[in-house]
Parts: structure tokens; C-alpha cells; sequence
């Protein structure tokens, strides 16, 4: 059974940052190329951030790049996202899921930047 487990989130200031975390199981995780994805409230899910299987590359939505970087650690069927410089417009439940897709979405991890 595929699973993903997000963690990290919280609510943080503008300015600040955070580290999320997601463990993968169930799945041959380290062939597998990792997104994270949120979801605002009243917005459709979009991508944030993509990496490749062995880590070399990594993609970003215009919004984040320069402020967000994704790792990983196949060691530990594991992907993060450093965030920094939030923003407001951030806020939002994120996810993990590989593609292409598999098994269902975890339940994500809260992060809400507010004054």
C-alpha cells in the first residue's frame, strides 16, 4: 500500500521559514520522480517544486524559485522543502506525490504566514 506522511508545517511570520518533510512507503521510492504540491483554500492543487530521481535536477513554479529548495534522501524514502523569505500567498496544505502518480494523497501539512 503506497503511503505519503507530510510534516513540518506551522504558522510562521512573513520573513520566516520552515522545512517540511515527506516519507514515502509502499513504493520503489528512490526511482521516482518527487513533487511537492499545495493547495490553497478555494484554489485548485498546483505544483511547487519537482525533483529528479537521483536528485541531480530540480524544477520550480515561477512564485517560489529563489525562495524554496527541494532535497532528497533515498536512504530514507524521504523529500523536503526548505522554505524561506514566506510569503502571505504561501499559505496552503502541501503535499508530496511522485510521478507519475501513485496511490492516494497523504493528508498534507498546514503552513499559514500570517503577521
Amino acid at each position: 500500500q503506497v503511503q505519503f506522511v507530510e510534516s513540518g508545517g506551522g504558522l510562521v511570520q512573513p520573513g520566516g521559514s520552515l522545512r517540511l518533510s515527506c516519507v514515502a512507503s509502499g513504493l520503489r521510492f528512490s526511482v521516482y520522480y518527487m513533487r511537492w504540491y499545495r493547495q490553497a483554500p478555494g484554489k485548485e492543487r498546483e505544483l511547487v517544486a519537482g525533483i529528479s530521481a537521483g536528485g541531480e535536477n530540480t524544477v520550480y513554479t515561477d512564485s517560489v524559485r529563489g525562495r524554496f529548495a527541494i532535497s532528497r534522501d533515498n536512504a530514507r524514502n524521504m523529500i523536503f522543502l526548505q522554505m524561506n523569505d514566506l510569503k502571505p500567498e504561501d499559505t496552503a496544505l502541501y503535499y508530496c506525490m511522485p510521478a507519475p502518480p501513485r496511490g492516494d494523497w497523504g493528508q498534507g501539512t498546514q503552513v499559514t504566514v500570517s503577521p
